[in-house]
């Protein structure tokens, strides 16, 4: 038997996000052979992921159980906790985010954050490409956020991507907990979960999910122009 873990636009924003970032870094290094010297793409990809971003905020407060902060984000105390536990063979069961996975997730999410932010006054590609909101930086700190947004996603990003994938196959295989299909399927094997009582389904999920999504776009793309800003 199985028992709901994830809802549907949870899982359609971790796959999303994971496809735009892999987009992101193709129409980056890519540019030339996809005949995009200013980065159009690209600057259109950065602003989807802020998009992606600005609504999992919302999601983390508007959503159900298992995907709100207050169910999973329980500080670092309880991340170390837990992982002293793991160390110690001590299994606790999660059917969101255990606490150090939940602490991991809220840095993945606020990297990606920072990233497309620093990338809305960034300057690239010598000098022929610019962030909607370069006016605003000025060519010296432009480059200096354009340095940054370098960093933040190599090695930064691409590090956490890398333990977030190592811990996934880690619980798949040596846990047998199945993350990585839960995440697809939305489920997990009926058992005791100690957050099970806190991850209570929403209704009409996809219609909050597309209303949050408008207010964010709302945001991203608004905010920008409101502010002056060119879009790509």
């Amino acid at each position: 038997m199985r028992i709901a873990a994830w809802d549907l636009p949870t899982r359609v924003f971790h796959w999303t996000l994971v496809a735009l970032i892999v987009a992101a870094w193709v129409s980056f290094e890519y540019s030339e052979e996809l005949e995009d010297p200013r980065l159009v793409w690209h600057r259109w990809n950065g602003l989807a992921l802020l998009t992606l971003i600005v609504w999992r905020i919302l999601w983390g407060f508007a959503g159900p159980g298992s995907a709100r902060f207050a169910t999973f984000v329980r500080g670092p105390a309880a991340a170390l906790s837990y992982a002293r536990d793991l160390v110690r063979g001590n299994s606790r069961h999660f059917l969101g985010h255990n606490p150090l996975g939940g602490l991991f997730i809220v840095l993945l999410i606020g990297a990606v954050g920072v990233i497309g932010t620093l990338g809305l006054f960034a300057l690239e590609h010598n000098d022929n490409a610019t962030g909607p909101l370069y006016k605003y930086a000025g060519e010296a700190w432009a480059k200096v956020f354009t340095r940054w947004h370098r960093i933040m996603f190599e090695p930064v990003l691409l590090a956490l991507i890398a333990v977030h994938i190592a811990a996934n196959v880690y619980y798949s295989v040596v846990k047998r907990e199945p993350l990585i299909a839960a995440m697809v399927t939305g489920k997990k094997p009926a058992g005791s979960y100690e957050d099970g009582a806190d991850a209570a389904p929403l209704p009409r999920p996809i219609l909050r999910a597309l209303v949050l999504l408008g207010i964010a776009a709302t945001l991203v793309i608004g905010g920008i122009v409101a502010a002056g800003g060119r879009l790509p």
